[in-house]
């Protein structure tokens, strides 16, 4: 019998277009099968396995088609999201980097998290949007990689790309976790296009906290 996967896209435009899907299997579906090799097999930059929430807490683990994240963006926007349509009430998502706090407030699904939390990206700023889009994914190894360049920077606007091979990720439509890392990194919010048009949202705290905020969308129903 195959593991059901519900299929979300998350960091979506306006239209609900775009986003970098996020597979979602429930930990009671995974007992017989190995997490990693799930994830593995579905192919998305991640894949997570949670568990019913206890007290409005709710465990979540991370998987890349490589490796086990401590805390990654889009999976934790993405499940407090699902959670929420599933009628199911979470304040807080526990994955192995610490507690992460939920709010959903004007069409947007919000997360809280640490800068220190995020893989270790390598940042690279670019002159410019035509630099940025030329880039190809198999001229960078390692990783990750984190490519930016201001759009509008009084407007704190900007456009990215990530790469990161040892992930098992080619290239990323949208990776919240870089959106954190960068914002604690220059210590403002930003407004984030990502990949083909995707829509990262974050906010700076200073006291070293990060909102990030998105749109997501139900996306399709699969059995591995």
């Amino acid at each position: 019998m195959g593991t059901r996967l519900e299929v979300v896209r998350v960091f979506t435009d306006a239209a609900g277009r775009l986003g970098n899907e996020l597979g979602i299997a429930r930990a009671g579906d995974v007992v017989a099968a190995d997490p990693q090799l799930l994830a593995a097999r579905a192919g998305y930059s991640e894949t997570v396995v949670v568990a019913d929430p206890v007290n409005e807490i709710a465990r979540v683990r991370i998987y890349t088609p490589a490796v086990e994240l401590p805390f990654a963006g889009h999976p934790t926007v993405g499940t407090a999201w699902w959670f929420a349509e599933q009628g199911v009430p979470v304040r807080v998502l526990e994955v192995p980097a610490g507690p992460v706090t939920v709010e959903l407030t004007d069409g947007l699904t919000w997360i809280k998290a640490r800068g220190e939390w995020a893989p270790d990206f390598t940042f690279h700023q670019l002159d410019s949007v035509e630099e940025l889009l030329a880039l190809r994914p198999d001229d960078f190894t390692g990783g990750p990689h984190y490519l930016w360049t201001w759009t509008d920077e009084h407007r704190a606007a900007l456009r990215s790309r990530m790469f990161a091979p040892t992930m098992g990720i080619a290239e990323d439509e949208a990776t919240g976790a870089a959106a954190v890392a960068l914002t604690a990194l220059l210590r403002k919010g930003l407004n984030i296009t990502q990949g083909k048009g995707s829509q990262i949202f974050t906010q700076w705290d200073s006291d070293g906290w990060v909102h990030l905020g998105g749109r997501v969308t139900a996306d399709s129903v699969i059995d591995l």
